[in-house]
């Protein structure tokens, strides 16, 4: 597995990669693109996600050894979207990020849209809902220390997972509806979002409150057996 070593390369590209290119590459390619073209946008955007998990890790064995438990998080994310109306897909997403980081929480977000959708029906709407699970696990990862320590504050996260996920996804709805973005559009999505904002906000915590601590806890054992 490629590494890269040099540090300052490394910073670079965990910043510009989530909060420039990643972003750039989903807006560009709804607007720029034909609709039937979201499968290049998503694959590239899934390089582009495989490069920004490989700056999270500075030895080739520790970055295999992450991948192989992203995978795992990753298949249980994509088992899950398929109970009804509550999805873990964001709650498991945030658990991998909190214990494994940010990067390897993106990575587990952005992939179980991606292949889930295989299921669910891929379409324009993919990329986005990669970007918006992938930016939840990273926020996750950059509050990891904080979310540990204080059960009350990841319910809380993953509430407000919900509002960050269906924000984002609001932003397509007024892109596929008005080709462009409208600022009074979006307002109206927005409101009229809101009964599955409140959905996925409760859900989140549902599952967060069962799963955290016996996940947390398994992959607390890993890291340290395995020198993750």
């Amino acid at each position: 597995m490629l590494v890269i070593k040099n540090e300052s390369v490394r910073k670079g590209l965990k910043l510009i990669l989530p909060f420039a290119v990643i972003p750039l590459t989903v807006l560009v390619g709804s607007m720029a693109f034909a609709a039937k073209q979201y499968y290049l946008i998503s694959m590239i955007i899934t390089l582009w996600t495989l490069l920004l998990f490989i700056t999270g890790f500075e030895k080739k064995k520790t970055g295999s050894r992450r991948m192989v438990i992203a995978t795992v998080m990753t298949a249980l994310c994509v088992v899950g979207r398929f109970i009804p109306f509550f999805k873990p897909i964001t709650a498991l997403t945030v658990i991998t990020a909190v214990y494994l980081g940010g990067e390897t929480g993106f990575l587990v977000g952005a992939m179980s849209a991606l292949l889930s959708n295989f299921y669910f029906g891929q379409g324009p709407w993919t990329p986005f809902q990669m970007l918006a699970w992938g930016m939840i696990g990273l926020a996750a990862g950059y509050l990891s220390r904080l979310l540990k320590q204080k059960r009350a504050l990841l319910l809380a996260f993953g509430l407000l997972s919900g509002v960050m996920y269906s924000l984002i996804m609001d932003v397509w709805t007024v892109l596929w509806y008005d080709g462009g973005f409208d600022a009074a559009l979006y307002r109206g999505a927005v409101v009229a979002s809101l009964p599955h904002m409140a959905l996925y906000g409760v859900s989140n915590v549902v599952f967060l409150y069962v799963c955290a601590k016996p996940f947390g806890e398994k992959l607390q054992r890993v890291k340290i057996k395995y020198g993750v």
